[in-house]
């Protein structure tokens, strides 16, 4: 067997195969299938809910999965949004698939029909996949042959006609998602104790504070935040500890001490509203401590504060 004998790229008057054109676009994919950006081809409820859903514009990457398609990906791109009628339903509920999928009759083994016009297409359609399974979250579950990817499950309850967005469950997943981790850390030159307001929170400690760049793309924060070796001093106490990023706060996590060096440590996923992309936050350690306990804590010498920060890149709902 010899080589496809015009490698991208060729000068003069060589002739360069599809084959190897959809092998550029694979290995600038990564091998990988998606949409491109966090926003692109999310399906929507249409704004007065009815027999159909919107698809928004954007741009996606497909794998050919056509016999001896090794190393072949497609690049297409949604332009302006279009509407996917969907059935109505009777006395049962069904689910249906929203799906992109390439239809090319001239890649090999293919058995899609030719297109109208052979230089325009189409070659690629929004396709629903009606009755699949509800569990179903890749169309290569069911069709695993075709050049396709996921975009949503609409999950219909019977006798039901308006699709509303609570049916809609996005499955997108992005082809190249960025991510950007940084760690944080601080520890005081001296004490830096609370014996402030119960019952509310406040910043602290003082040091556990740092200025961080939100990426312009986004879309997830993934945050621990650890105050290790805290000093509880006069007795018990319970409380809280948590982070903020902007106006962003954390899930909380309790804790409940004698005298004693503790940890205090955080963790949760937020959500980067488009306002904060691209701008400069503070990232800030919260405390809450009950008001019942005598006991208040210390940050010193020993302490130190640890932010694990990465921001991440997902399908945007």
């Amino acid at each position: 067997m010899s080589w496809d004998s015009v490698p991208w790229f060729t000068e003069g008057e060589a002739e360069h195969s599809s084959e190897v054109a959809r092998l550029l676009a694979y290995a600038a994919f990564g091998g990988a299938q998606g949409v491109v950006g966090a926003g692109d081809l999310q399906v929507r409820a249409l704004a007065t809910p009815g027999a159909a859903v919107q698809v928004l514009p954007g741009a996606c990457a497909i794998t050919n999965r056509a016999t001896g398609s090794a190393y072949q990906s497609y690049a297409a791109r949604l332009p302006v949004g279009e509407q996917a009628p969907i059935a109505a339903t009777g006395s049962a509920a069904r689910s249906d698939l929203v799906v992109a999928r390439v239809e090319n009759p001239f890649s090999y083994g293919e058995t899609w029909p030719n297109p109208s016009d052979p230089k325009v297409g189409p070659y690629i359609f929004t396709r629903v996949i009606s009755g699949v399974p509800k569990t179903t979250t890749s169309v290569r579950q069911i069709r695993p042959s075709d050049s396709a990817i996921t975009l949503a499950r609409i999950d219909i309850p019977a006798n039901t006609s308006s699709i509303t967005q609570a049916m809609v469950k996005d499955l997108r997943r992005m082809v190249r998602p960025r991510k950007d981790r940084s760690i944080h850390t601080a520890s005081p030159n001296g004490n830096q104790n609370w014996y402030g307001d119960k019952g509310v929170w406040h910043q602290w400690p003082a040091m556990a504070r740092w200025q961080v760049d939100v990426p312009e793309w986004a879309t997830q924060a993934r945050i621990t935040m650890t105050i290790a070796g805290t000093q509880v001093i006069d007795g018990n106490v319970w409380g809280g500890c948590a982070f903020r990023v902007g106006d962003q706060q954390g899930q909380s996590v309790q804790f409940e001490s004698t005298s004693a060096r503790i940890n205090l440590i955080s963790a949760d996923t937020l959500p980067i509203p488009a306002a904060m992309r691209g701008t400069t936050q503070w990232l800030e350690a919260l405390i809450l401590l009950d008001k019942k306990l005598p006991g208040w804590l210390q940050a010193d010498v020993v302490t130190t504060a640890i932010a694990d920060v990465e921001w991440a890149e997902t399908p945007e709902a």
